[in-house]
């Protein structure tokens, strides 16, 4: 039985690439998608298919015909940041499992949600399986050599699509795993640039990804400037999250149907082996 998605954050970008990505992997697309309040249209059409746009006003009324249809349906969520917590409450709400790609809101509050619910999900603020694999490395170096960079000044800059709303998640998490290691530096400390001329002169976004990209440096300098070390993971396109995204799926739905579902992050995934 083929695996049932209900892409959420048509007609965003994320959300288009989402859909065509599990059509083309062979998941089952429903013909519906929850999205904003200010999305003019009622329906858009995605690799050929109609689907019909649920907005806050009439989900409710509408999504008990979306499950009787649809009675084992993964949502994939790619909307706005400020719609992650209310989702989520509407996801555990009428018990839908959940894959949360969209970065921003409460995260705290969205832990403790899926938490206590024990609601079958999988959430990351990055589903890219090698950016993953990268935040596991950091993990490990803060873990093992928590005093490597005593005495280092640490900097952070990213460069994302001039739509995109928020601070990147994925700097957001890498900072909380180089607090661990000492460093007085936060979120907020976090370099955002969203100019378009400045990601193309400065950070070496090619013209053609402006559009769609995800560039991050992380520097550590010693305190007398003459060591310097850096991080750096630049994405050009979205294909990278997209596949990541339909890898948790997989995931989630095989947990569901071993019985095992629970909460999850995209570390969980990796070392399952189930990733393309």
């Amino acid at each position: 039985m083929s695996i049932q998605v209900m892409v959420n954050g048509i007609p965003g970008n994320m959300g288009r690439i989402v859909a065509e990505t599990c059509i083309a992997r062979g998941l089952e697309l429903v013909p519906y998608s929850l999205t904003g309040e200010i999305i003019v249209e009622n329906e858009s059409e995605v690799a050929g298919r109609t689907i019909q746009l649920l907005k806050p006003s009439n989900r409710e009324e509408r999504i008990g015909e979306v499950l009787a249809k649809y009675t084992n349906v993964i949502c994939i969520d790619y909307t706005h940041p400020t719609a992650v917590n209310d989702n989520a409450a509407f996801y555990v709400k009428h018990k839908i499992p959940f894959v949360m790609g969209t970065t921003g809101g409460d995260r705290e509050a969205l832990a403790r949600l899926v938490a206590e619910a024990n609601h079958p999900s999988v959430i990351a603020p990055n589903m890219a399986k090698q950016i993953v694999a990268f935040q596991s490395m950091i993990e490990f170096l803060a873990n093992e050599f928590p005093s490597a960079f005593d005495g280092y000044k640490l900097s952070v800059v990213e460069s994302h699509q001039k739509t995109k709303a928020d601070t990147s998640g994925t700097a957001r998490a890498v900072v909380g795993t180089f607090q661990k290691m000492g460093f007085a530096y936060t979120p907020d400390d976090i370099e955002k640039v969203r100019d378009e001329k400045e990601q193309m002169e400065r950070m070496h976004v090619p013209e053609e990804y402006l559009a769609g990209h995800a560039f991050h440096t992380y520097s550590l300098d010693s305190a007398d400037g003459t060591v310097h070390f850096e991080f750096q993971h630049n994405v050009c396109g979205r294909k990278i999250y997209a596949e990541g995204t339909v890898d948790a799926v997989n995931f989630l739905a095989e947990q569901i149907a071993a019985g095992t579902a629970k909460p999850f992050n995209m570390m969980d995934v990796l070392r399952s082996g189930k990733m393309r």
